[in-house]
């Protein structure tokens, strides 16, 4: 097989020599992700492998930790299913129908996106405390929501809203009007329209958006550490383990833990430009 003499050239080029046909652009991304991004992810893995491996694993999976991840992780995928539900029904209202101060209730959507999470947690601790204007109504029921594991899902589903309503919404927007016409001239129901039209090429988005909203929830802290008692194996999650064990100087054990919540986010990751890419399918129909 001939080789052509241009890829020649560029196999004889030094490595050092093709940087500097790099496109400057690509020279400052890279370096911003380095500076912002890698090094400090690097660093966290270093200062992780100071501890021997047994040591690792006895920290990434010890009773108190364990409790964590399945406070935290359990909470959060409720959370985000939840919003799954009503953060797409919040989307479709918002996109189908016109009604008055629309923009006003658009706009107060991005809400938590704009509160300093702590101001957040307060506020729900207040209003769903037991003389709080929604804790007063189901303290008579027996549903104590502050200062439990229930007000650390009442406080993931308040900041994970967004995520699934601002994924779902364009792509509703999107959406041709004429396929469902279509769909009921030919005599499908409502219902149907809904379940064979609408959803095949939503569904994607609304997995990708619960994807966002769970990564968001898992990482919360300012809201839950306000909202929840932190009471060992009851409501305390893994960012507020990660806290006290750096007040407690154990940096180390603070940076395992921190390892394992990082290695499911990357998986969280992967796993959200798996579905994009699967979105990508529908659209190219």
């Amino acid at each position: 097989m001939t080789v052509s003499p241009f890829v020649e050239v560029e196999r004889k080029t030094p490595f050092w020599k093709t940087l500097g046909r790099v496109p400057c652009t690509w020279r400052i991304t890279i370096g911003y992700l380095t500076v912002m991004l890698f090094i400090p992810i690097i660093a966290m893995f270093l200062k992780a492998s100071t501890e021997t491996p047994a040591r690792f694993w006895a920290i990434a999976t010890s009773d108190i930790a364990l409790a964590t991840y399945n406070v935290t992780f359990v909470t959060a995928i409720f959370a985000a299913l939840l919003n799954g539900v009503f953060g797409t029904l919040i989307a479709w209202v918002l996109v189908r129908y016109d009604f008055p101060l629309k923009r006003l209730i658009d706009a107060t959507v991005d809400l938590p996106f704009a509160l300093p999470t702590s101001v957040a947690g307060l506020t729900l601790a207040t209003v769903y405390s037991d003389n709080g204007w929604i804790g007063s109504l189901l303290a008579p029921l027996g549903i104590k929501v502050s200062f439990t594991r229930t007000g650390v899902a009442v406080a993931m589903i308040f900041i994970s809203l967004p995520f699934i309503v601002r994924t779902v919404q364009p792509v509703l927007q999107e959406m041709e009007r004429e396929i469902e016409e279509a769909a009921w001239c030919l005599g499908a129901s409502q219902w149907q329209t809904f379940w064979k039209v609408i959803l095949p090429p939503l569904f994607p988005t609304i997995l990708t958006g619960v994807a966002l909203g769970f990564s968001r929830a898992v990482g919360e802290y300012g809201s839950t550490v306000i909202i929840s008692s932190n009471t060992p194996f009851q409501d305390l999650i893994a960012p507020v383990l990660i806290f006290q064990r750096l007040e407690q100087y154990d940096y180390s054990g603070a940076t395992v833990i921190g390892i394992v919540l990082l290695s499911i986010s990357l998986v969280l990751l992967l796993a959200i430009n798996f579905l994009q890419a699967w979105a990508r399918r529908y659209d190219s129909r």
